[in-house]
């Protein structure tokens, strides 16, 4: 018997069936949709309007309170010694008022607590002179720029008591003592007084009544 031309010598019914399984594609997952948008923030004018909507003004009148006190700021302390501290703060960075006395021939200034003894010697002329300035012919204002000029140099190379001779203002107008009147007030003050512990009239031998002692802090305090 002839054999068959274009025929497989065998039946394969499974021939095909990996061609025919194709692997099927995964079918993609749906999309979130978006968000939606955040809602619109009201401006402040919105919030404000919104808070006193429905409220009535009251206008000032007998019975009414007015507005509270201001609360203290934040930093605000209250402490048993705390008079005692800003003293001692003010008496340390020369903001301290000064003790003044003074006649017609003598003046005299002090920080408060200073030692009595201290004041009394420097009163007698017991502390050697180390520096001074002399202000005849000055002006007011000359004398002044000067005087703050010699403290602070005074002080920083370390003396501690100088003289300022401010004359007996015999020579001024009216006689009057101009500069006298003003250092005391100088001397006094926070901007002389962050150099000065006391002054006191001079003994007549240094200048007298146109002369003053004046005893420096120590330098650094």
């Amino acid at each position: 018997m002839g054999k068959k031309q274009g025929k497989d010598p065998f039946h394969a019914p499974f021939a095909r069936l990996k061609e025919r399984l194709a692997p099927v594609k995964a079918a993609e997952p749906p999309r979130p949709a978006p968000p939606p948008p955040p809602p619109r923030e009201a401006s402040d004018g919105e919030l404000w309007a919104s808070a006193v909507a429905g409220v009535e003004r009251l206008e000032p009148g007998p019975g009414r309170a007015g507005p509270p006190p201001p609360s203290p700021p934040a930093d605000a302390f209250w402490h048993p010694d705390l008079d005692a501290i800003r003293a001692l703060e003010a008496l340390v960075s020369g903001d301290a008022p000064f003790d003044l006395s003074d006649s017609d021939e003598f003046i005299e200034g002090r920080v408060p607590g200073l030692d009595a003894n201290i004041v009394r010697r420097l009163r007698r002329g017991e502390f050697a002179i180390q520096g001074h300035i002399d202000l005849h012919g000055m002006t007011r204002e000359e004398a002044k720029a000067s005087v703050d000029a010699f403290l602070k140099k005074a002080r920083g190379a370390g003396k501690r008591c100088v003289l300022l001779v401010h004359g007996r203002g015999i020579h001024s107008k009216d006689q009057m003592p101009i500069l006298k009147d003003a250092l005391k007030h100088w001397l006094a003050t926070a901007r002389f007084g962050r150099h000065v512990l006391a002054f006191a009239t001079a003994r007549p031998v240094d200048g007298g009544a146109g002369a003053l002692y004046v005893l420096l802090r120590r330098a650094g305090r």
